[in-house]
């Protein structure tokens, strides 16, 4: 269709162009998508198996053992016995090691290491959330791109064409909404045992904090 205005024939046939020009990059995005979706979710059953599941007891009696710990070295001992992840432990034991900080110097110390977790929690969980909203609007974009020379197809009787264009964009459609529905179920598995993670973490430094201030 042409517009009924100077210049109407050379705007749609720039629209045309430009939109037609982004099937190639969409569709490598897409298949890109998939990968990175795939992999994502091998990284998700290896980290399930491997995830030590610390039960909130063990959390409330390592509370309690750090409050009884008569010295710093007796406070290490009790942290690195403790059955909670290395990275956990690490950020536990540099704080205990910290004697010779002020209070708001230690603090500022737990503070930035609890921070630095926190960050890497949200880069973990950045990649599927981005999948998660891009992956439905690719997948649409997809759909709608090849509509445009399949309905102009339908129009002159080319029914091989209009059928090839109509594969492109159901496929597409179906790998944007697959790739942002997985990636979705992937970032709230693992929202939920980061934001456990974190939560266990910030009991344990705040009881490492009240322990080092005596």
């Amino acid at each position: 269709m042409v517009l009924n205005i100077p210049g109407g024939e050379f705007l749609t046939g720039s629209l045309d162009v430009i939109s037609q020009s982004l099937t190639i990059p969409v569709l490598v995005i897409l298949l890109i998508i998939v990968i990175i979706s795939i992999i994502t979710l091998g990284g998700v059953i290896a980290e399930y198996t491997s995830r030590r599941k610390v039960p909130v007891g063990t959390i409330r009696d390592l509370i309690y053992d750090i409050n009884r710990a008569d010295s710093v070295e007796s406070l290490k001992n009790v942290i690195t016995s403790a059955k909670i992840p290395k990275s956990q432990k690490k950020a536990l034991i540099e704080i205990a090691s910290s004697s010779e900080l002020g209070v708001e110097s230690r603090e500022a110390l737990a503070r930035k290491l609890f921070e630095f977790e926190e960050e890497k929690t949200m880069d973990s969980l950045q990649k599927t959330d981005i999948i998660t909203r891009i992956g439905p609007t690719l997948g649409l974009m997809g759909t709608l791109i090849p509509m445009g020379p399949g309905l102009a197809a339908l129009g002159a009787g080319d029914i091989n064409t209009l059928a090839t264009s109509l594969t492109v964009a159901f496929n597409t459609t179906i790998v944007g909404i697959g790739s942002g529905a997985l990636c979705y179920v992937i970032g709230k598995v693992r929202s939920g045992w980061y934001d456990r993670y974190l939560s266990d973490l910030d009991a344990l430094i705040d009881a490492v904090l009240d322990r080092m201030k005596r």
